[in-house]
């Protein structure tokens, strides 16, 4: 086992990618054990302290991130100079695969949620196995197909769905994603601001409608923390 430098990143003594749980849950598992060996000799693994950026928009990435354990979020921004939260990335995901495919800088900015552990694996060792595997190659594209759907779904949701409604699926999907602290507080901290990027509203406007929630007790603070108090009313908000 060593060390390697990447960026300002703390780094870990790297494990084995074969004998790694985290590659069940993407397309890494297609891969066979001796490609998974060499990918293991190459990769780096760090640590990534909340709020810090993994890559910016624009970056070119030459590798791809499978996340060991921690939550990060991917951001565009937009003409009027706001981010728009697109997705936020789990324990067992990858980051970069669609631009290792085109071969095109990082359209997302992805940036640290919490403390994470990611394994970082060179373009240059991955893209033969594209190439050679035919399972781990559809795997990925099957991989990159959820991620379209589920963009479609932001782009109806925009379109189609009130400030209201989108906040209220958004704390819905956190607390049913991410689960809650031992005081049943969300797990996942947001800003007032993050909030307002992922359902595409101003600040003001997400703010707002949070105090309307807490209001009609569908949600209670402790400080910045939110905890969902009637998890039924949100999700038959209109």
């Amino acid at each position: 086992m060593f060390y390697l430098f990447l960026q300002n990143h703390q780094l870990l003594v790297m494990g084995k990618c074969e004998q790694c749980i985290i590659k069940q849950f993407n397309s890494l598992k297609a891969l066979t054990t001796d490609e998974l060996v060499r990918i293991s000799s190459c990769k780096t693994s760090m640590t990534i302290k909340k709020g810090d950026v993994i890559f910016e928009e624009g970056e070119t990435l030459n590798g791809v991130y499978c996340v060991k354990d921690g939550i990060c979020k991917l951001s565009k921004l937009s003409a009027n100079g706001k981010d728009q939260i697109v997705k936020m990335v789990v324990k067992g995901q990858l980051l970069g695969q669609r631009s290792l495919i085109s071969d095109e800088s990082s359209n997302l900015q992805a940036v640290a949620l919490n403390d994470m552990e990611v394994c970082f694996i060179p373009k240059s060792e991955i893209i033969g196995d594209l190439q050679k595997n035919s399972k781990f190659s559809f795997e990925v594209l099957k991989e990159m197909a959820h991620d379209l759907k589920e963009a479609d779904d932001v782009i109806v949701n925009m379109a189609q769905k009130s400030v209201r409604q989108r906040l209220a699926e958004a704390l819905v999907y956190i607390h049913d994603s991410f689960g809650v602290n031992p005081d049943g507080t969300l797990s996942v901290l947001l800003s007032r601001e993050d909030f307002a990027n992922i359902v595409g509203t101003a600040t003001e406007s997400a703010i707002r409608v949070l105090s309307q929630f807490k209001k009609e007790g569908f949600i209670s603070t402790i400080g910045k923390q939110i905890k969902i108090e009637n998890i039924g009313a949100l999700k038959r908000v209109e």
